[in-house]
């Protein structure tokens, strides 16, 4: 005896023969490819993962796949939609990243730069062939985003240092003399009445420019969602930066009037946070003058229409 069935149940078995697996095979290769990505760039992210724990200029990166991963859980849905097609212009970014990763001593410096490059393009490079361009243009932000773990090479400290030791100096110059300090500048030397101060490489905000850069980003994205407030924020914070270190420098060598222990060791540190506080609510304040600037010029075409 044959059962004949019914037109709801033969519904209910196309849904469920139809039904879209959780997990699409191209994503199921991805995740399959970066772990074997992940495997043969072990020894450069445990080195990178290190520095972030030893290293007070790059304590910043710990954040940044956390972040990364955030962005991605948000733009999941949006992700999946996507159907794959692969690019195999990819493979020629992975042989790209794999050669950056053989070149060269791991001990040298600019060598240790070239090896973690080479985990972003490899990283790029696969999910373009594995997934296409339109996936790589929805994630170019938090890829983008995976730079700020990696530190300055030696050359650009090189290049940045020395400008931005000047600049600091003639900065904290500036403000020294406009607080009726006596101050003569020589090179990255300031000379008071009663101490030296000696505008070091450490002293010129390179380092700290990576980290504010990246809180400006962090803070663009978690609390405004308009694309073109992490430009402005990631343009304005550099001068902040720029302005923050003179006014350490400046707030040091005062500070150091009243008692030279106060310019150095602990109390030079506890300065240096400040500044750092400082600086975030500077990046608050721009932001809302951004938002209000950009209302402002919004709202005067509608005041037009009504007068």
């Amino acid at each position: 005896m044959t059962e004949t069935a019914t037109p709801q149940d033969r519904k209910v078995g196309e849904r469920f023969d139809t039904a879209e697996p959780s997990w699409p095979p191209a994503w199921l290769s991805l995740l399959w490819f970066g772990g074997l990505l992940a495997l043969s760039y072990a020894f450069v992210l445990f080195r990178l993962g290190q520095q972030w724990l030893t290293d007070d200029d790059m304590s910043h990166g710990m954040f940044v796949p956390p972040l990364v991963a955030y962005i991605i859980w948000q733009r999941w849905p949006g992700l999946r939609s996507l159907p794959a097609n692969p690019n195999p212009g990819g493979l020629l970014l992975m042989v790209a990243g794999g050669c950056l990763l053989c070149i060269g001593p791991p001990s040298l410096p600019t060598f240790v730069f070239m090896s973690r490059l080479g985990f972003v393009f490899s990283l790029v490079g696969l999910i373009l062939f594995v997934r296409g361009r339109r996936t790589v243009a929805e994630l170019a932000y938090p890829l983008l985003l995976i730079l700020f773990m990696i530190p300055f090479p030696g050359f650009v400290f090189e290049k940045l240092t020395l400008p931005l030791q000047f600049l600091a100096s003639i900065l904290s110059e500036n403000l020294l003399s406009s607080f009726g300090y006596s101050v003569l500048r020589e090179g990255n030397v300031l000379r008071l009445p009663d101490q030296t101060l000696n505008v070091v490489e450490a002293c010129s905000g390179l380092r700290s420019l990576l980290s504010l850069s990246f809180l400006a980003q962090a803070y663009a994205y978690l609390f405004d969602r308009r694309p073109w407030m992490r430009l402005v924020l990631g343009a304005v914070i550099v001068p902040i930066a720029v302005l923050a270190n003179g006014c350490r420098i400046a707030i040091s060598a005062m500070a150091g009037a009243v008692n030279p222990e106060w310019g150095q060791g602990l109390y030079h540190e506890i300065t240096g946070w400040a500044v750092f506080l400082f600086t975030f609510i500077f990046l608050l304040i721009a932001h809302w003058v951004a938002g209000a600037t950009v209302r402002l010029f919004e709202n005067k075409p509608a005041q037009n229409e009504l007068s």
